[in-house]
């Protein structure tokens, strides 16, 4: 049998998991934990295999650039990367009758417009409707289904007011999905790229290559999927089975789909033991659920610097309350950079933006330039629709515009000064992105919002859910956000004290308690405003200066938070030491 030589034009050292996928023949699917090195081995993958022809499927702009980029470094004219998008793009709408929407979407208003919809026996029926058209619209282009009618888009819908709607207004739903879908069809109207990705899908193609490369395979459309898995090429699926967070774009996880030997990328190169221990304990949070395999993730990163520094949160809407903090109220930063452009945090996914949802809140209806917003007579006829829809993202923006009411202008204008360019990033006193925008990137020092999940909000609802497919789902989601989250950090750690696992919570209490502390606080640890610190170096080997002083400090009975800090470590790592040498016998203190 075949077995592809680790081409000289890839001198790195590379570990015995990277050899044996890069030595590996047919097709295959690769689980990489973060920070694992997926890129640099699926590069190095490609350099075994100088004389075919390879595709390389990156999962948006930002990362297919940086592929181009690295593979191109290796001289690897060989492969030609491409998102699905820009993929389906030239087999669909290049040279075709198609024009594609500029915004990329249509929004609810537009729909509405374009399907001459009126409201008839509820207060912004045309609006509601619209919404879950536009909804139905994508989640049909992001299925392998032919027809709209095979999916029963009741399903996806969770909230109880939104359910209730769907179900009274289902046929209405289900014509006018099929409508707008007819109207892009005929380039009546211009087509968005969930439906040319669609298009590509049912054109069933062959492409032309030996390879093909899947990048981040945990968060397909099950469209492209269905593209991909239909290929006579030798196909590769790599991704991280725990960094699906798109479920609410109808994403699926290709790595469980796809029947091919499977390969395990389990060392992370990013961060140390200390983080990848915590990154562990988070995912065991869904055995409160689901019966889980364990999760093996080891962490070999060893960075010390401190260059960039980032806010990792959950929402926009938190995001901008952390930076109104950090650079307005408290004054800790000058220099801000929003990943992304700052505008896109201060709209909806419907194009609403915080002014006019401000403006709605004020009774400034004038100044009002969204038609959906402006149709609403105040902010709970807004706050109504919001239910109906499950929009929330608009729901967010109002939960900001109501904590700050008429000083939110000047909050923003100040942010808008403080931001710096693209080329400024690296000089920014601190880096503001949601995790869905920091996916694939990472930062010496993370500190995270407290809207994530914790471990006693996940065992409440995995009871109140009773199992329900579509409730469990959304809470694997939201692990795998706060996962992601986690792992974004090749250094320091600041985690808020409730989102730890709550038996790291619990060990350091008894450990409080045991030397006469007061059990901390439930969000105070070390000192640090409202933030657990987790440093790399605390799982680095213990001295004979390290536990010299330990003794000492111990000796002194100061409190295990004030030697912790004094010896760089964990308040856990430092209980940990203490009973490891026995210093309570040796001592005699308890």
């Amino acid at each position: 049998m075949y077995k592809p030589k680790i081409c000289e034009l890839y001198p790195v050292k590379l570990t015995a998991e990277q050899t044996a996928i890069i030595q590996s023949t047919g097709n295959i699917t690769i689980n990489a934990v973060a920070g694992s090195g997926k890129t640099t081995t699926l590069v190095a993958y490609a350099a075994a295999r100088p004389g075919s022809r390879i595709l390389y499927l990156a999962f948006n702009r930002s990362v297919k650039l940086e592929a181009e980029k690295k593979f191109a470094e290796k001289g690897l004219a060989n492969v030609q990367v491409e998102t699905a998008h820009s993929l389906a793009y030239k087999y669909i709408v290049r040279g075709s009758r198609y024009t594609v929407k500029p915004e990329g979407g249509y929004k609810t208003q537009e729909v509405a417009a374009i399907l001459g919809l009126n409201a008839a026996s509820q207060k912004h029926q045309e609006y509601v409707l619209a919404n879950h058209i536009n909804k139905y619209v994508t989640y049909f282009c992001n299925s392998s289904k032919a027809k709209v009618q095979e999916l029963d888009y009741a399903e996806v819908v969770a909230g109880v007011q939104a359910q209730q709607f769907v179900a009274n207004f289902s046929g209405d739903i289900l014509g006018g999905t099929r409508q707008l879908l007819a109207k892009m069809d005929a380039a009546d109207i211009a087509v968005t790229h969930d439906f040319y990705l669609k298009k590509f899908q049912q054109l069933k193609p062959q492409l032309p290559y030996d390879f093909i490369l899947f990048d981040e395979g945990q968060d397909a459309s099950e469209a492209m999927l269905d593209v991909f898995l239909h290929q006579h090429s030798t196909k590769v699926i790599v991704g991280d089975t725990h960094q699906q967070i798109y479920g609410w774009r109808y994403a699926v996880n290709s790595l469980n789909k796809a029947a091919y030997p499977a390969y395990n990328l389990s060392s992370s190169f990013r961060f140390d033991n200390e983080i990848a221990s915590l990154a562990s304990r988070v995912l065991q949070w869904k055995n409160h659920f689901s019966a889980q395999p364990p999760v093996v993730i080891n962490g070999y990163g060893n960075g010390t610097a401190i260059v960039t520094r980032a806010v990792v949160a959950r929402t926009n809407a938190s995001l901008l309350v952390k930076a109104i903090e950090l650079l307005i109220e408290k004054q800790q930063v000058q220099k801000v950079y929003f990943e992304g452009r700052f505008e896109t945090y201060t709209y909806a996914d419907e194009g609403a933006s915080i002014y006019d949802v401000l403006n709605l809140y004020l009774g400034n209806r004038a100044y009002i330039k969204d038609p959906l917003v402006a149709a609403m007579a105040d902010m709970a006829e807004l706050e109504e629709y919001i239910e109906k829809t499950e929009d929330n993202q608009l729901g967010l923006i109002a939960d900001v515009v109501k904590k700050y009411g008429e000083k939110l202008p000047a909050y923003i204008k100040k942010i808008k000064e403080s931001h710096l360019a693209n080329d400024g990033k690296t000089s920014a006193d601190m880096i503001f992105s949601t995790v869905h925008r920091c996916k694939g990137m990472e930062y010496d020092e993370v500190t995270l919002t407290n809207d994530f999940t914790t471990e006693e909000k996940v065992k409440k609802q995995a009871a109140e859910g009773g199992g329900n497919p579509l409730a469990m789902q959304k809470l694997a989601e939201e692990i795998n956000l706060l996962y992601v989250a986690v792992t974004r950090t090749k250094n320091i750690l600041n985690i808020p004290a409730e989102l730890l696992p709550a038996s790291k919570i619990n060990a350091i209490a008894a450990v409080a308690e045991e030397v006469g502390e007061e059990p901390p606080p439930k969000r105070k640890f070390n000192a640090l405003d409202d933030i657990k610190n987790v440093k790399s170096n605390a799982r680095a080997p213990w001295t004979e200066e390290d536990d010299a002083l330990l003794v000492d400090l111990f000796c002194k009975r100061l409190p295990f938070r004030q030697i912790a800090r004094q010896l760089g470590r964990s308040v856990g790592m430092v209980a940990e030491r203490v009973e490891a040498l026995e210093l309570r016998d040796l001592y005699n203190i308890y």
